[in-house]
């Protein structure tokens, strides 16, 4: 048979796709390329406004907008990188090691251009800066609360987050094919203030990145249904019409999902319903979600204790020592804890009368590394798992274990106090480790003028603490828990401490960061307890062994409290409650300090029944009494979510593969351009890969119609003139259809009007499906398994891509070894080669 010189189409049905240069017709006249147009840079458009609109969100996570300007600025970086490489062409591969190239350019020149080369290539120097950055990060997320301080490394670390969601947005929305996907990116940005913020995600935020959202979806259908370089021609009937169907179904699932999972709180969802693990959880995470707990509207992690003490108890979960300047935080001193079994010390000598108790604790679903006790504990009996107690703060912490379901007896000692004790032992202390007392750098001129002033010529350490906890008190002061979200100081580093003193409005964590900087500035050590205040009496009792029936009490989330506590030598650590309208005042600190300030006191008697008994006595709460029963299925799934997002997250990983194998089919079949003619070779490739896939791949040498018969004569094909007859035929056509458009004679109406006909969407679907189908049928399991979840042309083409690199090593390196041993050979034939006359 005469064949006609291949049209411009190749085998290779990406040629026709315009990824590089057209090769010459029979005519030796170069056609025209296709035009890539405007879409990728409105698809660029389209991704940097959803995730810039995302981003907004994120204010009330991080204090302030100054963190906005370079998430902005590295968004746009990246977008603009992804849309100047689609515009060129570039491989999906290149254009996303593009992508990935320019984040890290833009993010070396704003955070670390003093140590990179050129001010935007790293260098070793900025690997150790990456180092220190990230270290810092990690520390403002773990030690304090949202807002957080937008230090230089949390803004790092949220630039390299955004623009590594711009890179997997483009890659889902353009290579991959799957555009209604991304709307997982645009919420794995929006589930951190979702999680975090009281108001959630935000109108503008949430409307922001929807705009976003539904732009990307109108981008993916107006502009070309063509794959990797869609054109400006493939409008079609109907693509609007489904782009505003789909997103109108995800806003209206985003509006629902409030609704429908437990953990939102009440309100209108975005601004005023969010997503609440802290209310719904059952741990106390020391003050980072405090504040979340105490404005969470029904008390949830229950628990309950009996005491034989006089009344209730403060119950303390972990030791707030550690004070950097920017955030308080647990020291947890893993290196000196020492297991739970036998006699808990405090290490210290306390010359005061102590009053011994025992308190049976019940924690429930209350779920916590940290053991809440009264202080201070002597021993405890009954505990589940592994425990371990820091000599330094009495402090005790699980092992992979935590506190859901423990119930546990806790003997302990508290030292009964008088004013006149603290005041007798106020001179300097002894054998305290430097942590409680470290000043740290860039103190607040108002903070350090504020404790001058309050504790002004006050006589001793017990005078000033009594001072600052007056001022506190006072009535300048006022409770909140709002004004500090409000007004974007909800945090404990100076900064906040700073505002906290000018706004004079929030809870006891700026109080008692508030007294312990001010009272480590007058020389006093001081630390943070995290806990709860005492709580509500049940009603119920509890039988203990050689202490007869024991009064039961009762905490939830709404009593989590923080009160400082201060040392004093010979007498330990002694709390105080500079909080108003929370907890019980003690009563060795209930003694105004001076004549010139009687009201300050007044503020406190509403907290006290009777402020002469030496025991305290709780306070009414605010909030009626839980119901152990609520929020049980919340108490249930919260749990299982991390787990259940990792088990997710690897089945996404091993179902790779299969999605990437349905995209590509997708755009091959589905959405052929029919400006190119390219429907055939896209059909044709699909059969090979088909064929791939199930174990019978094409030579390399091997015409299409050689590759048809055989696939005809093998057994994945079944029979002819059966039941699989429909499949045999679908290749047949498929294989005469391919020929004719790589080989016909160019310049034919008919042949041209045949192949458009040939190649419209619903004759070929229904024949690649019929193959698939008969494939499917005539595979064993194991070929047919594989050939769903790890096809082979996807794999194949994955290793193809991770060897070309080594492809281009190998060719110079064959030729240097080709040249050596060359030399080698020369080398030695002179120098053996013998002389004349030898």
């Amino acid at each position: 048979m005469t064949l006609a010189p291949e049209r411009e189409s190749s085998r290779e049905p990406r040629a026709a796709a315009g990824r590089g240069p057209t090769a010459p017709d029979s005519h030796g006249q170069r056609p025209a390329r296709v035009r890539v147009g405007a879409y990728p840079w409105a698809m660029a458009g389209a991704v940097a406004l959803s995730v810039a609109g995302a981003a907004l969100s994120l204010n009330g996570v991080l204090r302030g907008w100054a963190w906005y300007l370079p998430v902005l600025t590295t968004v746009a970086v990246v977008c603009l990188t992804l849309a100047v490489l689609r515009a060129l062409r570039a491989q999906p591969l290149l254009v996303a090691v593009g992508g990935f190239a320019s984040l890290v350019a833009v993010i070396t020149l704003t955070f670390f251009r003093s140590t990179g080369l050129a001010g935007f290539i790293p260098s070793g120097a900025t690997l150790t800066e990456l180092g220190r950055f990230i270290r810092r990060a990690s520390e403002t997320v773990l030690a304090e609360s949202a807002p957080v301080a937008p230090n230089a490394g949390i803004v790092m670390v949220t630039c390299a987050v955004l623009g590594l969601a711009v890179i997997l947005i483009d890659a889902l929305a353009v290579p991959l094919g799957m555009p209604a996907t991304t709307g997982l990116g645009l919420l794995a940005i929006m589930v951190v203030p979702a999680l975090v913020k009281p108001q959630s995600v935000g109108l503008w935020g949430f409307g922001a990145a929807a705009a976003g959202y539904l732009l990307i979806l109108g981008c993916s259908q107006w502009f070309g249904p063509d794959s990797r370089i869609p054109t400006d021609s493939g409008r079609a009937p109907g693509h609007l019409r489904r782009a505003v169907l789909t997103g109108t179904v995800a806003l209206v699932a985003a509006l629902a999902v409030p609704l429908a999972i437990p953990g939102f709180d009440q309100g209108t969802f975005p601004q005023g319903s969010r997503l609440n693990p802290w209310g719904a959880g059952t741990g106390l995470n020391p003050m980072i979600t405090l504040g979340n707990s105490l404005r969470t509207p029904a008390g949830t992690g229950r628990i309950t204790y009996a005491t034989s003490a006089p009344g209730p108890l403060y119950l303390r979960s972990v030791t707030v020592d550690n004070f950097d300047g920017e955030t308080w935080g647990p020291d947890d001193r893993d290196a000196e804890r020492r297991p739970v079994s036998g006699l808990i010390q405090t290490g210290y000598d306390v010359t005061a009368p102590q009053q011994r108790q025992v308190t049976v604790v019940e924690t429930g679903t209350f779920t916590s590394p940290y053991l809440p006790l009264p202080y201070a504990p002597q021993s405890i009996r009954g505990l589940n798992g592994s425990w371990t107690w820091d000599p330094a703060t009495l402090t005790v912490k699980g092992l992979n274990t935590n506190t859901r379901a423990q119930q546990y007896i806790v003997a302990s000692s508290a030292p009964v106090l008088t004013a006149d004790m603290l005041r007798q032992s106020s001179r300097g202390v002894r054998g305290i480790l430097a942590e409680f007392t470290r000043i740290p750098d860039g103190v607040p001129d108002i903070v350090r003028r504020t404790a001058d002033a309050v504790t002004g010529s006050t006589e001793n350490e017990y005078a000033k603490a009594m001072a600052i906890q007056n001022y506190l008190r006072s009535g300048e002061f006022t409770y909140s828990l709002q004004s500090p979200v409000q007004g974007g100081y909800d945090g404990n580093g100076l900064s906040v401490l700073a505002d906290f003193l000018t706004q004079k409005s929030g809870y006891c964590i700026h109080f008692a960061s508030a007294m312990a900087v001010m009272a480590r500035l007058e020389g006093i050590p001081s630390r943070i307890a995290v806990g709860y205040a005492p709580g509500r009496a049940t009603g119920a009792s509890v039988s203990v062994a050689g202490q007869g029936a024991l009064p039961e009490f009762e905490v939830d989330a709404r009593d989590a409290h923080a009160w400082p506590e201060l040392y004093f030598q010979g007498l330990g650590w002694v709390p105080f409650e500079p909080t108003p309208s929370r907890g019980v005042v003690p009563a060795y600190a209930t003694e105004p300090v001076s004549p010139a300030s009687p009201d300050l006191i007044e503020n406190n008697n509403d907290l006290l029944s009777n402020a002469t008994v030496p025991a305290p006595t709780p306070s009414v709460a605010p909030a009626p009494a839980p119901d152990a029963n609520a929020g049980s299925l919340e108490h249930w799934l919260l749990p299982w979510l991390p787990g259940v997002a990792g088990v997710l997250g690897l089945l996404l990983v091993l179902a790779s593969p299969r999605l990437v194998r349905m995209g590509i089919r997708s755009r091959r079949i589905q959405r052929p351009d029919p400006d190119t003619g390219n429907a055939i070779p896209l059909a044709w490739a699909e059969l090979r890969d088909l064929g791939t896939d199930y174990g019978l791949p094409p030579q390399a040498s091997e015409t299409a119609r050689a590759y048809s018969a055989r696939l005809r004569r093998s057994a994945l094909l079944g029979e002819p003139g059966g039941m699989e007859d429909q499949a045999h035929q679908a290749v047949l056509t498929l294989t005469a259809d391919f020929e004719r458009r790589n080989y016909g004679r160019p310049g034919n109406p008919a042949v041209a009007a045949r192949e458009a006909a040939a190649g419209k969407p619903e004759r070929i679907a229904p024949r690649i499906s019929a193959v698939e189908q008969s494939l499917r049928e005539n595979a064993p399991l194991g070929r047919r398994l594989r050939a769903t979840w790890l096809p082979a042309s996807v794999l194949g083409s994955w290793a193809r891509l991770l060897a070309t690199p080594f492809r281009g090593i190998r060719t110079p390196a064959r030729r240097a070894v080709t040249h050596a041993a060359r030399f080698r050979s020369r080398a030695r034939t002179g120098l053996f080669r013998p002389r004349r006359g030898q």
